[in-house]
């Protein structure tokens, strides 16, 4: 999965996220433990899909996860992180700076910022937002013979179903579900590949936005990304 000559910058990330991704905020402490299994391998899995040498955009890359393990393990590629909040993409270019990683851009802003302007070969993420919204933030993004790669959960089968009505009217061929990381510690988990059946457009509708919880409720942690 990593060429040897690469894993001691994928462990000095580790390391980095384990300690200032903690402090920052940018991972929850209950997930160090499983930071390997459950997380660098999984991006590192994520890897092993992508053709050689094409330009690779992250949504919503927080803490760098998939987009700085995709660059570690993969110097072929060029990786755009974009990321909207600032306390994130400074740590993201820390991290970038650190690790002497010239095939990597940060980029502070939205996604939608960027349609119209950019285009990149891949567009991933990862645990950034369902599929109704994320189609819109990711697929203006990808080029014309370009794909959606997207690392998603167990549920992105009623995620795929739940915007059925939507692939044709957006212009996308049909997507595929494929399991990736099968023989990693915690079984692997799945990507979403979508790509364009005509023309690619430059904007589509976005979904509903989450409703807000109401006042005095715990909101659940997030998964870090």
């Amino acid at each position: 999965m990593f060429a040897a000559e690469r894993l001691p910058l994928l462990e000095v990330y580790a390391t980095s996220l384990a300690t200032a991704g903690v402090e920052r905020g940018l991972i929850g402490p209950r997930e160090v433990p499983r930071l390997w299994a459950r997380h660098l391998l999984n991006c590192g899995a994520l890897a092993g899909v992508i053709g050689a040498d094409l330009t690779v955009a992250d949504v919503g890359s927080g803490a760098g996860l998939p987009g700085l393990v995709l660059a570690i393990a993969r110097p072929d590629l060029r990786v755009t992180l974009i990321e909207p909040l600032l306390r994130r993409t400074t740590y993201l270019s820390e991290v970038v700076d650190a690790l002497d990683l010239a095939n990597v851009e940060v980029v502070r802003g939205r996604a939608d910022e960027l349609h119209g302007r950019r285009t990149f070969d891949v567009v991933t993420s990862r645990a950034v937002a369902p599929l109704e919204r994320l189609l819109p933030w990711s697929m203006p993004l990808v080029a014309r013979e370009g794909e959606l790669v997207a690392m998603k959960g167990s549920s992105v089968a009623d995620e795929v179903e739940s915007v059925a009505d939507r692939w044709a009217r957006w212009g996308l061929a049909s997507p595929r579900i494929e399991p990736i990381g099968a023989d990693l510690p915690d079984g692997g988990t799945v990507v979403l590949r979508v790509a364009w059946a005509g023309a690619p457009l430059v904007s589509l509708p976005v979904g509903p936005r989450p409703r807000r919880a109401a006042s005095g409720r715990s909101r659940r942690p997030r998964r870090p990304r």
